[in-house]
């Protein structure tokens, strides 16, 4: 029986076109740190510590270690030089980019419904940003006072999805079984992944990604509104 729901964020709870939005933020983020470093230097080595993070299975590193080692040694800065930009930006900048998404008022409902039916949550998105990023986020997609018992940031995550290790983990943070979750998510890989080690998966249609390969297991599928009605009247995987 599922106990927990695992919400992705971007592109589930909160509609979006992930690729636009990466695509302008980093078109923001590059100039700023313009008086500290090359831009084109900077981008090349933030997607060198975000391909590390992704790759990282040791458990003993949070992803924001793992980031930190990558980029600054092929930025060639000191933390203390460039860190304080970046953290100005996620504090004044990026709060500014809401525009980019377009939130549905389903997903507080859907949330509020989950939490009414007993079923715990949690926010299951890919900790590849810091927990300012997130939190925004979280805040734009109109789901800011929902009480999530985990929200994944890369502060505190030592793993990424697809990665097996990202979903064991929390399952093992909150104490419950791959088979007592259920992951909704729009991404046919890196959510519909969860099924890897037994969990139950929904697919979230409107901003689905799809990279063909390799395709998991999806046990149910349908737009916000269908998930909300399936979950109110206890249909499908919510049948008690």
């Amino acid at each position: 029986m599922i106990k927990v729901i695992l919400f992705d964020l971007d592109g589930t709870l909160l509609p979006m076109d992930t690729d636009d939005f990466v695509k302008y933020y980093l078109k923001e983020l590059g100039p700023r740190v313009a008086h500290i470093m090359d831009p084109n230097e900077f981008i090349k080595a933030l997607w060198a510590g975000t391909e590390a993070m992704l790759r990282n299975l040791e458990p003993d590193k949070t992803n924001e270690q793992v980031f930190e080692e990558t980029f600054l040694s092929l930025a060639k800065v000191q933390k203390e030089d460039i860190w304080p930009t970046l953290d100005d930006f996620y504090e004044k900048v990026f709060p500014t980019f809401s525009h980019l998404c377009t939130p549905s008022p389903l997903s507080k409902k859907i949330a509020e419904e989950a939490i009414n039916q007993g079923y715990r949550v949690a926010v299951a998105t890919n900790p590849v940003f810091p927990k300012a990023a997130i939190y925004e986020r979280i805040k734009w997609a109109g789901v800011s006072d929902i009480p999530f018992e985990i929200i994944t940031v890369y502060e505190e995550n030592s793993f990424t999805k697809p990665h097996r290790e990202y979903y064991q983990n929390l399952c093992d943070r909150l104490g419950v079984k791959p088979e007592e979750c259920l992951m909704i998510g729009n991404d046919k890989q890196e959510d519909m992944s969860a099924a890897q080690i037994g969990m139950k998966t929904f697919l979230v249609e409107g901003w689905v990604i799809d990279r063909g390969e390799p395709q998991y297991r999806i046990d149910d599928q349908g737009t916000l509104e269908e998930l909300y009605g399936k979950l109110k009247n206890e249909e499908g995987l919510f049948v008690k």
